[in-house]
C-alpha cells in the first residue's frame, strides 16, 4: 500500500503581511531550533486544517521557505474546524 503525500499548507497570511520583527527574530534561530518548535506536541507545533490551511507557525515556516525547506512534509497537527 503507498503511503498518500502530505496535504500541501497554504498560508492563511500573505507574506506581505507578516511581522517583520518576528520574521528577522526566527530567521536568527537554526533550522533545527525552529524545526524543533513546530513538532508536534509542542505548544507552538504546525496546526493546520485538514485541507492543509495554515493556522499557526506562518514565520517560522516563512523562514525553512527562504531556506529552501520543503514545509509540505513536515508533521503537523491537524484542527478540525469547529461547527
Amino acid at each position: 500500500m503507498r503511503e498518500r503525500e502530505p496535504t500541501p499548507i497554504v498560508f492563511l497570511h500573505r507574506a506581505e503581511t507578516l511581522n517583520r520583527v518576528k520574521l528577522e527574530y526566527f530567521a536568527k534561530l537554526s533550522t533545527e531550533v525552529i524545526l524543533e518548535s513546530l513538532a508536534t506536541g509542542q505548544d507552538g507545533s504546525l496546526k493546520t486544517r485538514p485541507d492543509g490551511l495554515l493556522l499557526d507557525g506562518h514565520h517560522r515556516l516563512a523562514v525553512l521557505l527562504g531556506r529552501g525547506l520543503d514545509i509540505h512534509s513536515l508533521p503537523r497537527t491537524i484542527i478540525e474546524k469547529e461547527v
